[in-house]
């Protein structure tokens, strides 16, 4: 399994080749690309409409991170936190590196980062019908509610 890191976190002997880097934005058409083909399905799906603009406005104020092994990047993570939370409002690996393990070794690193930032909970929505909802139930994360669209997700921290 591979085993993630991030750039202020102390680094040990236990963290292996991925690593999350700070993205700067260069990587926005390559973060706004890749969440496009992966959500248009369930955009389609559930009736919604893809707003570019909304993709590039919420880059300014979120915290964007690129997933890594090496130098190849994998995917990209987006965040944001309140007083008692760390929401992931992005994650999302590149077609070839998804069922590697990375997506776990993401999660359970930003379980830390929640916990280094003395946060409680770690939350996401994600679409009803995404397979990734089952990923999130496997690593801790439990069902608060829905809408006709999504399933809004959180994991105790603790």
């Amino acid at each position: 399994m591979i085993r993630c890191k991030h750039v202020y976190d102390e680094i040990d002997d236990e963290d292996g080749p991925c690593l999350l880097v700070a993205a700067s934005d260069v990587w926005r058409t390559f973060a706004r690309d890749l969440t496009r083909r992966a959500m248009l399905p369930y955009y389609r799906e559930f009736d919604l409409l893809w707003i570019e603009q909304a993709f590039d406005e919420a880059w300014g104020w979120r915290e964007q991170w690129l997933v890594m092994e090496g130098e190849t990047v994998l995917g990209f993570c987006s965040l944001s936190q309140d007083r008692q939370a760390l929401f992931i409002r992005e994650l999302h690996l590149l077609p070839e590196q998804r069922g590697r393990g990375v997506g776990s070794q993401v999660l359970e690193t930003l379980a830390r980062w929640a916990a280094q930032r003395r946060l409680p909970l770690l939350r996401l929505m994600v679409f009803k019908s995404n397979p990734a909802r089952q990923l999130y139930l496997r690593h801790g994360f439990v069902e608060m509610g829905e809408d006709d669209c999504f399933v809004r997700m959180q994991r105790v921290i603790g």
